[in-house]
């Protein structure tokens, strides 16, 4: 066999390995955000009285009155990362915090330091990796739609 063939087939054949880690990259993305935004809804309803503050004179949150979008960001942010740790909805989950965090941008953005701008971006990034590329072999979306492929 001619050595170029030879090796050009082996390094196809190693290029492959990588792909065996998806699942576990998946995975680690989907611990990394929901641990960042479910930190931050916890600290949210330990503080309730500073989160209202927050919302009505800080935050410049458009359309929503104070009290619903700290409702909502509170509820996403403890709601919407249980979905990612189990790969439930995981696409849904990924959404629903990337509409909230690029909302806690807007409405924050001349309080906002770069290393806080860049913060959001980074996790804007990984959240928008999730959904579009999020349907991981450990997670229960994976193991429910190949249930329900029985059924059709």
């Amino acid at each position: 066999m001619n050595p170029l063939l030879r090796l050009t087939r082996v390094y196809y054949t190693a290029a492959h390995l990588p792909e065996y880690l998806a699942p576990a990259l998946d995975l680690g993305l989907r611990l990394f955000l929901a641990n960042v935004f479910f930190k931050s809804g916890l600290t949210k309803i330990a503080t309730w009285e500073s989160t209202l503050y927050l919302f009505s004179d800080v935050y410049q949150v458009p359309l929503l009155p104070p009290e619903v979008a700290a409702l909502l960001a509170t509820g996403a942010e403890l709601g919407l990362p249980v979905l990612l740790v189990l790969g439930l909805f995981s696409r849904f989950a990924a959404a629903g915090l990337l509409i909230l965090n690029l909302v806690a941008v807007v409405s924050y953005y001349s309080g906002l330091s770069e290393a806080g701008l860049s913060q959001h971006l980074y996790w804007g990034i990984l959240l928008a990796v999730l959904l579009v590329s999020s349907r991981g072999a450990w997670s229960v979306d994976t193991w429910l739609e190949a249930r329900l492929r029985k059924f059709v």
